[in-house]
């Protein structure tokens, strides 16, 4: 069985977890990634990591000392991202996205997310995105990846500037570009 089909089983099999049912489209893998410094020494996070494909991305944007944090809950896709990607600025954390402050201390210069906010309680989709802005440098992006508009909101009440975009060809992928500002500038 090729890959593709194989990431779309284990997709759907998860889809409580995932929120999808396959993988994102290269748009939103290479766009996703464009707010993504190639300064060194960076800190970068990934929430949702499943087979590694926007994963893969973030690594060949960034740069060569900086490190890759990501987060994922379904111990099979961490395994599966182990195996299949052998890069030492690559820190697989199997828990979840609530539990980023656990696992990261220093300032963050961007946020990949591909989690289902929809699938969350509000309180724990707001915990979640306000302690990626706290840890967020200033001038710094979250971007995330989801199927609907509907939690653009809940962005906008934390971060200083947000806007949305989609392809015209991939109307269920939206991409949120959440900004925090600095604001003594």
């Amino acid at each position: 069985m090729n890959q593709k089909l194989k990431t779309s089983f284990a997709f759907a099999k998860n889809l409580m977890v995932t929120g999808a049912i396959s993988e994102t489209s290269r748009y939103v893998e290479v766009n996703i990634c464009k707010h993504i410094s190639k300064e060194p020494n960076k800190i970068i996070v990934e929430f949702g990591t499943g087979h590694g494909n926007i994963t893969r991305e973030i690594l060949s944007t960034m740069s060569d000392s900086s490190i890759l944090y990501s987060f994922e809950v379904n111990e099979d896709f961490c395994e599966y991202v182990r195996e299949t990607i052998q890069d030492e600025r690559l820190v697989i954390i199997n828990d979840g996205a609530e539990n980023l402050k656990k696992h990261v201390k220093a300032p963050i210069n961007a946020v990949i997310s591909s989690i289902p906010f929809t699938f969350f309680s509000k309180e724990k989709g707001m915990d979640i995105i306000q302690n990626a802005y706290d840890l967020l440098e200033e001038d710094c992006y979250y971007s995330q990846v989801l199927y609907t508009k509907f939690n653009f909101k809940k962005f906008q009440k934390i971060f200083d500037h947000c806007i949305i975009t989609t392809h015209k060809n991939l109307i269920t992928e939206y991409i949120y570009y959440c900004k925090k500002i600095n604001k003594k500038a």
